[in-house]
C-alpha cells in the first residue's frame, strides 16, 4: 500500500520505520532537518509531491492542535479514493470533519509514546480504533497493531474521549501533582521512588501530547472527582478519624481488587 504520514515528529518517524519495510511510505514534513534520519521512506518537503506521490492512505501524525488544519491543507492533493487516518489522542470534533470531507476515514490511537515506551516491547501497551472508521481502514490498523503484539479495543469517537479521560487523566493528573510537591531535598524510600520514577517519565512526554490529554473536555470532571476524594481523605487526617479510615481504606482495597479493573 502506497501511505502518506503527515509530520516527522517523533510519533511520525516511528510509523515510517514500522510500515516501510511492508509499505510504500513517504514522509511529508516542511522542515527538511526532521527528515535526515529517515531511512526507506520517500521524504517530502513540499505540498505539491503529496500530490505526485499519490497515497493510499494518509496517517496525519501532526500535534493535535494542527490536525485538522494539516488535513484541509492537503485534501485538494488527494485523490477521492485515499482515506484519511489520524492517531489523535483526542478525538473531539474529528467526526464531525471526516463527514464534512465526504472521504472514508480510519481514526485510531496507539496509546503509548516513543519517548515513554520501549517500542520493540509493546505486549503491554494498547491500541484503540474507532468504531464509524472505514472498515477497509480498521482492517489494515487491526493488522498493523497485531503484528506489534499491542492490545486493541474498539470505541465510538465520545466513548474514546470519555475512556481516555478516565485512564489517562487520573494518572496524569496525580503524578502533575506529585512533581510539583517536590522540595529540595532527599527522600529516601521505595515508594517514593517508584512515583519519582512514574512522574519523570511522564514529563518526558512531549507537552502538546500532556495538554491535549488534560484538555479532553472528559476530564474535568475526573479531576474534579480526584479532588473530592482527596478532601474527603484530608478530613479524615485532620480528624485522626480512625473508624473512616478504616472504611476509606476498605473502599479502595475494594476498587483496586474489582475484576474489571484493570
Amino acid at each position: 500500500m502506497k501511505i502518506c504520514i503527515l509530520g516527522a515528529g517523533k510519533m511520525g518517524t516511528w510509523l515510517t520505520d514500522a510500515l516501510c519495510l511492508q509499505h510504500d511510505v513517504a514522509i511529508y514534513d516542511p522542515d527538511i532537518e526532521k527528515l535526515k534520519f529517515v531511512f526507506n521512506t520517500r521524504r517530502l518537503t513540499k505540498k505539491e509531491e503529496i500530490k505526485e506521490f499519490d497515497p493510499e492512505l494518509l496517517i496525519n501524525a501532526v500535534n493535535l492542535k494542527y490536525t485538522i488544519k494539516a488535513f484541509e491543507e492537503v485534501l485538494p492533493l488527494l485523490s477521492d479514493t485515499c482515506i484519511l487516518s489520524d492517531i489523535a489522542s483526542v478525538k473531539t470534533g474529528f467526526k464531525e470533519f471526516y463527514e464534512k470531507s465526504g472521504k472514508r476515514f480510519v481514526s485510531t490511537h496507539p496509546m503509548f509514546g516513543p519517548t515513554f515506551a520501549n517500542l520493540k516491547e509493546l505486549q503491554q501497551h494498547h491500541a484503540i480504533i474507532i468504531s464509524e472508521s472505514d472498515h477497509l481502514g480498521k482492517a489494515f490498523f487491526k493488522d498493523f497493531y497485531s503484528s506489534l503484539g499491542l492490545n486493541i479495543h474498539e470505541y465510538s469517537f465520545e466513548g474514546h474521549d470519555k475512556t481516555i479521560a478516565y485512564s489517562l487523566s487520573i494518572p496524569f493528573a496525580s503524578s502533575l501533582v506529585f512533581g510539583a510537591c517536590m522540595q529540595h531535598q532527599r527522600a529516601p524510600g521505595t515508594t517514593f521512588n517508584k512515583h519519582m520514577k512514574i512522574a519523570k517519565g511522564l514529563l518526558s512526554e512531549d507537552d502538546y501530547l500532556l495538554t491535549e490529554i488534560l484538555f479532553n473536555p472528559f476530564t474535568y470532571e475526573q479531576v474534579e472527582n480526584i479532588r473530592y476524594k482527596l478532601k474527603h481523605l484530608l478530613a479524615l487526617i485532620k480528624d485522626k478519624d480512625s473508624e473512616g479510615m478504616k472504611t476509606f481504606l476498605a473502599e479502595v482495597r475494594d476498587n483496586l481488587n474489582d475484576p474489571n479493573v484493570v
